[in-house]
Parts: structure tokens; C-alpha cells; sequence
């Protein structure tokens, strides 16, 4: 079969999840000496469990819990990862398997397996958490175990801290581990900057292959579709980040669209623009990417306005970003240059400045900016301890307030949507009305909306878009008449 992609999913190297170990303890062990506390204990993980379809007995594709992929790789569930503090050995304990499982599910593999394979010291069954971490232990008492429990400021759910049978027999730390190891998720290293690059790319690749197959009278679903069958065939991607968003016409203007009760199934129609909202998972590590554009392959003059206004911001943003830079200050940023499009487009009328005390930008992006990205689609470690949330229209939904760092990998997505439950009560504010040219916004009652995403990686002088779809006009308007990409 000829291949219509030039990539190829790449070998892992476990190595990754030995470095993640190597720069948890560090830190843990950094920690615990600036606290006068003694470098012993064991850090100990749940990995994720199969679940079933309600009552049923249909197995969900089983995807690992996060935190635990990230420190040790394993793909399969059942499992418990524990590093020791004092010598730095890691163990995992597997599930012991029934023998009826070799007739059902395949091999039942030996523990010198999976030790080989994930690079650790030692594997046990998880039915000896007990007695190997006693017997491992140089104290008398009870061991001390440093179990992840803490708040996800995303979800506003909490991590699951480790239960097994016995457990009673150790002393417990909740609060330590969780902060430590959700920096280290902040901070990518190499080896994981090239798995999300690899995200990147076989999702840029899909989004472009997507736009080449856009018409006029197609299902949202089926453009969903080719984009999944893309990074899965190709990029050996049998996950995606998050449910993808194909929404065209006015559905664009619906920030997650794409859920169970809104599940891409719009007829696209002649003039609608599209924005897809799709990205693919490669081991765990993630991509997000966003690209808008006419179903017809042509932008009108009004469509053009939009786009530009999404793309200035976008392009602004990134060649604002570097290390030190305040994300606050993005928001912001993205939010003017937009208003000043829409001012010069004359769709709004009056003082930028004046508008932004106002918080006008956040009746057209009410989102945030952007996020986190690396093993999770919005990856923890937005807010530190201490950072509040931020009051204001816009600024309240940042995913993170903090300053940029090199090797953060962060998501730049403006966007500018023109949605009736935020348009009608600005439109009569006290403060805001007197911004709209009523004449020129009824010009786009039912456009939906624009969001441009790219995937940035924060370096020593500035940044690095890992993305590499289409973004001016021309080549969008010739990737979709059928040019290659990239262009000659």
C-alpha cells in the first residue's frame, strides 16, 4: 500500500521514565533536606484500573492514570510503582494473573518482563506491597510512604492517593509528593519534547490531509473520522488527546463542541467556516491543534477579517514569548490585537484601551489563552501554591497565571467567536454597549467562531512552535486546491 505519510511511529526509550524517576527524587530528597527531614520512605503510585461498561462486561480501552505513565511507562493496568527514597531503587508490582487469562488475553508474561522492559530494579506481585517494602525498609516501625493526593486545578478533582490490602501497617504522607511531582511534569526534557513533537507532526499532518478532503455537503463526522484513522495508521496513534471538535457554521462558535450531545454531526454548508480542534497521543504525550478555515476552500472578505484578527494575535503571542514572560501578559495581548481588528474591521467602535478595562475581549475569547500540555491534553501545574485564580471576564478561565519557563510546552489558542449569550448582554451593558456598531456585528449573526492553536515549547531565548499546519490564507486556500504542504 502506498503510504500518503512521511512519518513513521518512533521507538521509546524507556530511558525517559528512568530520567522522570531520576529528577522526582532529586527533588523529593532536595525537599526533604531543606526540611530537616530524614531521606528515607517510599514513594508509592496506583497505576490506573480496567473499568467496564456500566453493569456490563465490556472491557473500556484502558488508558494508564498519568502521573504513574509519567514515572514509569507501563501501558498495562493492575499494576503499583514504588521508588526508595534513601537507595533510589524502583520496584513495580504487577497483578498476579489467573491461568485462564493465557486463553483469553494472550501470554501471561514472567516478572523479569516487565523488569527489563520498563527499566526498573526489581518487579514483585502487588499482593507482596507488603512484605517487599517492610522487608526493604531499614527502619523498625512502620515505613513511611509518600502517597499523591492533591488537587488538580483543571478538573477541581483530586489525585487518588494508593489503597491496597494492608496498607494500615505504614505511616502516610499526603501532602508532600503531590506539588514536587506535578513541577516536574512542567519542565519537559528532550526525550519527551520529541514525543510530543512526533504528536505534532502526525497531527499536522492529519489536520492538512483533513482540509484536503473538506466538501461541501460532508458530515462533521466524517472529517473526525479521517483524522483518527490518520494518526492511527500512520502514526500508530490508537489514542487521542481529547474528543476532537469538528464543528462548522455556527457550531464553531461552541467552545466544546464535539461531546455526546453536540457529536459532530452538522452537514457542512457553503460558506460555513470549519474549526477542527483535534490532536493525537503518541505514548502518553500529547498534542492540541486548532485549525480554522472556509469548507468551501475559498475565505470571504468577512471570513478573512476573523482570520487575520485569530492569526495577528497568534503570531504576536509567540513572538512575544520567552522565559520570564507573564502568561497574564499573553492573555492580554492576544485579547488587543484582536479588538484592534475588530475595531479597524469596523465591528466594534471606541478607545482599545477603554475596552479592555472593560474586559470586552472576553465577550469574544471568553477562554483562556492557553495550557499546559505534555502527558495530559491540559497538564497539572498551572496555579502553584499561593496563585489564585484571577476575578475578571477572560482572565478567571487562564489554565495557569504563571511566568514562562524554558521547557514548558504550552498551548497558544486565541480565538474569537461570536456567541449570542455573550454578545446580547454586552451589547446592552451600561459599560459596553456604546463599543458595538450594531451594523457591522449583525454581519455575523451565526458565524461561529475562529480559534488558531499551535503547541509552543518555551526555550533559553524564546520559543519554538511545534506545529506545522497551514496558517496564512494562501497556503490554506492551496493546501485545499490540492498543493503539497508544505508549499514548494
Amino acid at each position: 500500500m502506498a503510504s500518503s505519510s512521511r512519518l513513521s511511529p518512533p521507538k521509546v526509550p524507556m530511558e525517559l521514565h528512568f530520567k522522570n524517576r531520576e529528577k522526582l527524587l532529586k527533588s523529593l530528597r532536595q525537599h526533604l533536606t531543606e526540611t530537616s527531614r530524614p531521606l528515607y520512605g517510599f514513594v508509592l503510585l496506583q497505576g490506573g484500573e480496567e473499568k467496564t461498561r456500566y453493569c456490563t462486561d465490556h472491557i473500556e480501552l484502558f488508558r494508564q492514570e498519568s502521573y504513574f505513565a509519567y514515572l514509569f511507562g507501563v501501558k498495562e493496568p493492575g499494576f503499583y510503582g514504588a521508588i526508595d527514597i534513601a537507595t533510589g531503587k524502583s520496584i513495580l508490582f504487577a497483578p498476579r494473573l489467573p491461568a485462564d487469562y493465557a486463553v483469553w488475553l494472550g501470554e501471561i508474561k514472567p516478572l523479569s518482563c516487565f523488569q527489563q522492559q520498563y527499566m526498573v530494579s526489581m518487579v514483585h506481585y502487588t499482593d507482596e506491597i507488603v512484605g517487599v517494602l517492610h522487608e526493604l525498609s531499614n527502619v523498625l516501625e512502620k515505613p513511611l510512604l509518600f502517597l499523591l493526593h492533591g488537587l488538580n486545578t483543571d478538573s477541581n478533582n483530586f489525585s487518588k492517593p494508593a489503597e491496597f490490602e494492608g496498607i494500615e501497617k505504614f505511616e502516610k504522607d499526603l501532602t508532600t509528593l503531590h506539588p514536587i511531582l506535578t513541577e516536574c511534569r512542567v519542565l519537559k526534557s528532550d526525550m519527551e519534547l520529541a514525543l510530543i513533537q512526533f504528536a505534532n507532526d502526525i497531527s499536522s499532518e492529519a489536520h492538512v490531509e483533513v482540509m484536503r478532503k473538506t466538501r461541501v455537503g460532508m458530515e462533521e463526522y466524517q472529517l473526525e473520522s479521517i483524522f483518527l484513522h490518520h494518526t492511527y495508521m500512520y502514526g500508530g496513534c490508537r489514542h487521542c488527546s481529547y474528543t476532537c471538535i469538528c464543528a462548522t457554521g455556527e457550531n464553531s462558535s461552541v467552545l466544546h463542541y464535539g461531546h455526546a450531545a453536540a457529536p459532530n454531526d452538522k452537514i457542512l454548508q457553503d460558506g460555513d467556516m470549519a474549526l477542527f480542534d483535534m490532536g493525537a497521543e503518541y505514548h502518553f504525550y500529547g498534542s492540541d491543534i486548532t485549525c480554522s478555515f472556509p469548507v468551501n476552500g475559498k475565505f470571504t472578505s468577512d471570513q478573512s477579517l476573523i482570520y487575520n484578527a485569530v492569526l495577528d494575535a497568534h503570531n504576536a503571542v509567540i513572538a512575544e514569548m520567552k522565559p520570564g514572560a507573564s502568561w497574564v501578559d499573553m492573555h492580554k495581548l492576544a485579547e488587543k490585537v484582536i479588538l484592534e481588528s475588530l475595531k479597524n474591521g469596523c465591528i466594534i467602535v471606541g478607545n482599545v484601551d477603554d475596552m479592555m478595562v472593560e474586559r470586552l475581549g472576553a465577550v469574544f475569547m471568553p477562554h483562556g489563552l492557553g495550557h499546559f500540555l505534555g502527558i495530559d491534553t491540559h497538564d497539572p501545574g498551572g496555579y502553584l501554591k499561593g496563585l489564585e485564580k484571577l476575578k475578571e471576564p477572560g482572565l478567571k478561565s487562564l489554565r495557569t497565571i504563571r511566568e514562562l519557563q524554558e521547557g514548558m510546552v504550552i498551548t497558544v489558542e486565541p480565538g474569537c467567536y461570536f456567541i449570542d449569550a455573550l454578545l446580547a448582554p454586552a451589547m446592552e451593558g451600561s459599560n459596553t454597549a456604546k463599543f458595538f456598531d450594531r451594523e457591522g456585528i449583525s454581519r455575523f449573526k451565526g458565524f461561529g467562531g475562529v480559534r488558531i492553536e499551535s503547541d509552543v515549547h518555551v526555550t533559553a531565548g524564546g520559543c519554538q512552535n511545534m506545529t506545522k499546519c497551514p496558517r496564512q490564507i494562501f497556503e490554506i486556500e492551496a493546501v485545499m486546491a490540492g498543493s503539497p504542504w508544505p508549499l514548494n
